[in-house]
């Protein structure tokens, strides 16, 4: 690769600096972070004559908001890395750069890019990026259920005027309306696609996970860039972390939270119902336990090692078994 681009992406815009390490040269660009800002980008790309295949790409997955240059990028025969943000920020530190603006975090990007050769991102296919689009939606829905029942609880319990509690119930069975459409939605959409179908079966398998597991656990396993389990568990920030300096210095080992929370939320209650349900988690929870492991400690062990049952049933294509279980 001869040139590094680096882009800070936000809601409104992009902003871009190009580097080329060979002779020290850097550009930059800010853009509108619309398909035409996106079709500009290119265009001053091949103004700066950077054929695709000699540039590499590196951003920060920002929500949904990086998804639509990505993909123009990629689609272009550009390669593109997407960097975990908690990764940045540390090299950030380790440069000792302390300042973060948009100008400073597209030149940051872009040097990581030349120095660490991230590796490429792969797009999801449409099946999976509809997929995505749909969990996406319902666990919007979910929240703003769970909005109108806080608001319905506090309007009973404040004696509300009955056209404040009737605005709230019409309110609620709306959203209870749209979840139950998405969640059929969803059931067909992976029914209807052969790959989309094996892997939600395969994970069904497995003690512990349900539908909506097993529903987003379809949807990332569908994404090319998980190679390893451990790789998948790291993405989903359920890696330990230890920390520890000399003899005086001993904190107990903390789950590197470096990952989307929601998965990391979604996973707790199947995992507390895994420790009894799935026989190698269950061992696996009490071995920590009987090591003096807190019961917290216990149940992210439980977590990661759900997830590395996700990854192994659907890498393998085989159904879980217990016996092939403690082998993985």
């Amino acid at each position: 690769m001869e040139f590094y681009l680096g882009i800070d992406v936000s809601k409104a815009k992009l902003d871009c600096l190009l580097l080329k390490p060979a002779s020290s040269k850097r550009k930059s660009k800010s853009l509108p972070n619309t398909p035409a800002g996106i079709e500009a980008l290119l265009a001053w790309l091949a103004k700066q004559e950077v054929r695709t295949d000699h540039v590499h790409v590196t951003m920060e997955p920002t929500g949904v908001y990086h998804e639509a240059a990505a993909l123009a990028l990629s689609d272009a025969g550009i390669r593109v890395s997407l960097v975990n943000p908690l990764h940045l920020r540390r090299y950030a530190q380790s440069l000792g750069v302390l300042s973060k603006n948009d100008a400073t975090d597209a030149a940051l990007l872009a040097r990581f890019g030349h120095e660490r050769r991230p590796e490429p991102w792969q797009p999801p296919s449409a099946a999976v990026r509809h997929l995505q689009a749909l969990l996406a939606r319902r666990d919007a829905i979910a929240q703003d259920i769970q909005r109108e029942r806080n608001r319905l609880d506090q309007a009973v319990l404040s004696k509300a005027p009955d056209t404040v509690l009737t605005s709230i119930r019409a309110s609620l069975q709306h959203l209870q309306e749209q979840q139950r459409q998405l969640l059929q939605a969803i059931s067909h959409h992976i029914d209807d696609d052969p790959d989309l179908r094996d892997k939600h079966a395969l994970l069904l398998t497995i003690p512990g996970v349900g539908d909506r597991v097993a529903d987003r656990f379809t949807a990332l396993l569908g994404d090319a860039r998980f190679t390893s389990a451990e790789q998948l568990a790291a993405y989903l920030g359920l890696i330990p972390v230890e920390w520890e300096s000399g003899t005086s210095v001993r904190a107990p080992a903390r789950l590197s939270k470096a990952g989307p929370a929601h998965i990391r939320a979604l996973l707790y209650m199947p995992a507390v119902s895994a420790k009894q349900r799935n026989p190698h988690i269950k061992a696996l929870y009490e071995r920590l336990l009987a090591r003096g492991k807190t019961k917290m400690a216990a149940i992210g062990a439980a977590m990661r090692k759900l997830v590395h049952l996700c990854f192994g049933v659907v890498r393998s294509g085989q159904p879980y078994a217990p016996d092939w279980a403690a082998k993985a």
